[in-house]
């Protein structure tokens, strides 16, 4: 997707505490998560702040959700 299409209004960038309540996941675990790329990877937002936009978070529970339920084939 073209960085020109976004609109923060229809895909609002979340900072850690937010994504811990949309995952449900500490800090400590989406890093880890990150770091194995398994997690959506922040965007920066400054020299000490970063968020993640919360369709990537909705599609990444989507695939959790499928691969609990036994659909690969996301």
């Amino acid at each position: 997707m073209n960085a020109q299409n976004f609109s923060t209004n229809s895909d609002p960038i979340l900072r850690i505490t937010g994504v811990e309540k949309e995952v449900g996941l500490k800090k400590s675990t989406i890093y880890k998560l990150i770091k194995q790329n398994e997690f959506p990877q922040p965007i920066s937002l400054g020299a000490r702040a970063s968020g993640w936009l919360l369709s990537e978070i909705n599609q990444w529970k989507q695939n959790r959700i499928a691969l609990s339920r036994g659909n690969d084939k996301c």
